[in-house]
């Protein structure tokens, strides 16, 4: 009997500690609801919807998801119910889905009015942890396409311009879609538009009635290749909000910024002659106002005599200074003088104004 006491003290003992090798409580199977979306955004471009989201990789009760998921998109308008759309998309855990519409014909057209887009994420029995967050457009009439949109490199920027609306009463802005085409990060910037780095791609928003149909963007940079698209966009407040209808875009025009511009043509030259003396030559010392032009490689200096034809009196490199003193003349002539800019690419400005002087009899 004593040896029977302990064994039963024994195995009383095992079953109030953890372990002994005793089985826990069995758990109840996973359901396998998939947590809901919560970064769903929509975007309208003309009558086509683009969804996106990002695909949770657990589910509700913190297990792994380790097949594909279906999603369900559903949209809703006012505060009727969330109606289906399209057919369900197949996602991985954690990757990114998207998805497609083109709106049914009575969304498109009439006044602008919000939208609401949902996915809900079903497992295989076709049960899910409820809906996404509310991802808003708006529905209506989108704005004309941009036709004729064009785009001329000036030595100050890009000048885009297009076909206006010509419809009284619309208030729409233009937003234009810059995308880099010749990346040259390796490849030093010069110019005015010399910049340390440039983004891809980048967006401008102007008001249509503010420039008709023009837009300048002073941000391009010369040696680059640009492509450019633009759209008209419609902006409505709703419940506090401002919410944007966009129109499709453009077709896209392509402009390479060529550095064919020379700098600014020089301006104030001046010119004063001085006589011999104590041995020393006759000359005529020029100066003019500096170029700021950040491009500038120099300056080149011409004179003639009398309708004579100019002739470059500067060396074959370019006078840095604004400045030059020309011994080379000779008492009781009078000479005429004009000045250029010539920039690091080699283009040369116009001459400046004549300045004329005439070197005093010794």
């Amino acid at each position: 009997m004593e040896r029977k006491g302990w064994a039963a003290m024994a195995v009383m003992l095992c079953a109030l500690l953890s372990g002994c090798g005793t089985p826990g409580a069995p758990q109840p199977p996973s359901l396998n609801l998939a947590d809901p979306v919560m970064d769903l955004a929509a975007n309208r471009t003309g009558n086509e919807v683009a969804l996106t989201w990002t695909m949770p990789k657990r589910n509700t009760d913190k297990t792994s998801i380790k097949t594909d998921v279906a999603a369900r998109i559903c949209r809703r308008e006012g505060s009727g119910a969330c109606d289906p759309v399209g057919s369900e998309v197949m996602v991985a855990p954690g990757k990114a889905g998207s998805f497609t519409e083109t709106l049914p014909s009575p969304l498109a057209m009439g006044s602008a009015r919000p939208v609401a887009y949902f996915v809900e994420l079903r497992n295989r029995r076709g049960r899910s942890a409820g809906l996404s967050n509310a991802a808003t457009v708006l529905a209506g009439e989108a704005p004309r396409a941009v036709e004729g949109l064009k785009a001329e490199v000036r030595k100050q920027g890009v000048v885009l311009s297009w076909s206006t609306d010509g419809k009284q009463g619309q208030n729409y802005a233009v937003r234009l879609e810059r995308t880099l085409t010749s990346p040259s990060a390796d490849k030093p910037q010069r110019g005015p538009f010399a910049a340390p780095s440039e983004a891809a791609k980048e967006t401008l928003l102007v008001e249509e009635g503010a420039e008709q149909g023009r837009a300048f963007d002073k941000s391009a940079h010369l040696g680059e290749s640009y492509v450019y698209r633009a759209q008209r966009v419609s902006r409505v407040t709703v419940d506090g909000k401002t919410l944007e209808l966009a129109g499709a875009f453009s077709a896209a025009v392509e402009v390479e910024a060529k550095d064919v511009f020379p700098p600014s043509v020089p301006t104030g030259l001046a010119a004063v002659a001085t006589a011999g003396a104590n041995g020393e030559a006759a000359a005529i010392d020029l100066s003019w106002q500096p170029d700021a032009d950040g491009d500038l490689a120099g300056y080149v200096v011409y004179r003639r005599e009398g309708e004579g034809e100019w002739g470059r009196i500067s060396a074959s490199t370019p006078t840095i200074e604004p400045a030059f003193h020309d011994a080379q003349v000779q008492a009781g002539r009078t000479y005429h003088y004009a000045v250029s800019a010539l920039s690091k690419s080699g283009h040369e400005s116009d001459r400046s104004d004549e300045a004329q002087e005439t070197v005093p009899k010794q």
